[in-house]
């Protein structure tokens, strides 16, 4: 990456003069935080005794059997919280203390971010207001309530879609009108530069710890590493801190929705084409007029058209291979991975497992998998619920 924030010929800044004040603070605030050994040491801390890290590389020995070759499954769904997302919400919220900042906001989709946002509001005596699109609402109601319940007021998105890419604009309105004292605390690694590097940076605890375990479990590094991908948070830190081994291999894993041949998914690496979305350039899906297209999926983390800059390239210098599943796919996964191993992944992971199966055979019996579950499925269990025609 370029100091600009360029990752090749993707990422920059990409914002109307109104936001270009607080964007710039923010590159500088980061910068001076990065160098300060106090703020990360108490980052440190607080991911160890109040998050929970490291989190767990369990071996699953029966989808060892299933896949043939040994696969873990790193952990993410035991982070306090049930998901990735506190990695980047502690990191960015002691950065807003840092800068003086005194109020939060965020956008969610599957409103795991907007649960974390929320605990480390808590936890740090900042007020917290959520962006959400009014379709993720009615699909995410018990994270909806957690966030309240934290004390966060949650703020329903009626505009275009009513989804997660609808909640980032109204998040961006906010804080061009606010950013004196507000810090926007943006949930994946896209959007203008720094959020991309500064996310990945973050999150990259996943890939590090995952890299620690394997060598001390299995003598040496995995073979293929396996994340799904919406914005590409728990992607990019997955893979990060193994892209300069050309012996890992990654798989990143999109939504397909109800078939990439339908039009309704959100698979953007798979189908999207250069274009500028909230403030970086990146691949989006669009339609033949250059209009944002709306996306489809049944994991609601997963419903954004647009995608981090730094996974574009990576997929473009063919660093990294990308697929897509279905929901269908998706929803088989995870069914699958709770009677298999006793785990219930959230919605999002289980494109991940899906991903995984896909390459059953593929890899010798003594290669190793890596699997990231960013998180836990309790939040999707109404949704599935629904899908199978069961009151609960």
């Amino acid at each position: 990456m370029s100091p600009d924030g360029w990752f090749g010929s993707f990422g920059g800044q990409y914002l109307p003069e109104s936001l270009m004040e607080a964007v710039l603070a923010l590159e500088a605030g980061y910068a001076r935080f990065c160098e300060d050994r106090a703020a990360r040491g108490e980052l440190d801390r607080l991911l160890a005794g109040f998050a929970g890290r490291p989190t767990p590389l369990t071996f699953a020995p029966r989808l060892s059997e299933d896949l043939g070759c040994r696969v873990y499954l790193k952990r993410e769904d035991l982070l306090h919280g049930g998901a990735h997302k506190l990695n980047n919400t502690l990191g960015q919220a002691l950065l807003a203390r840092y800068m003086g900042r005194t109020r939060l906001i965020a956008e969610t989709g599957a409103g795991q971010h907007g649960v974390a946002t929320a605990i480390v509001g808590a936890a740090l005596g900042l007020p917290v207001e959520i962006y959400m699109g009014a379709a993720d609402i009615e699909r995410q109601r018990l994270n909806v309530f957690r966030m309240e319940l934290l004390g966060a007021r949650v703020h329903p998105v009626e505009s275009g879609t009513r989804t997660l890419k609808d909640a980032v604009n109204a998040a961006l309105r906010d804080w061009a009108a606010t950013s004196e004292s507000t810090h926007y605390l943006l949930g994946t690694a896209a959007g203008p530069h720094p959020y991309p590097t500064m996310v990945r940076d973050f999150q990259s605890v996943i890939g590090t710890e995952l890299r620690a375990q394997c060598l001390a479990a299995e003598g040496r590094l995995p073979d293929l590493l396996i994340a799904c991908i919406g914005g590409g948070s728990n992607a990019i830190g997955t893979f990060a801190p193994s892209l300069s081994d050309p012996s890992v291999r990654m798989l990143g894993v999109e939504a397909g929705g109800e078939g990439l041949q339908t039009g309704r998914h959100g698979a953007t690496l798979c189908c999207g084409s250069p274009g500028v979305l909230h403030g970086t350039l990146s691949y989006l899906l669009q339609d033949p007029e250059g209009q944002v297209a709306e996306t489809h999926s049944l994991a609601a983390g997963l419903d954004y058209p647009g995608v981090g800059p730094e996974l574009t390239d990576l997929v473009q210098r063919g660093r990294i291979e990308c697929t897509a599943v279905t929901d269908d796919d998706a929803v088989d996964a995870l069914g699958y991975l709770a009677r298999r191993e006793g785990i219930i992944p959230a919605l999002e992971s289980a494109h991940a497992v899906a991903g995984a199966r896909q390459r059953a055979g593929s890899l010798d019996r003594d290669e190793i998998m890596v699997i990231t579950l960013s998180g836990r499925g309790d939040k999707d269990m109404h949704d599935l619920a629904r899908r199978r025609g069961v009151a609960v």
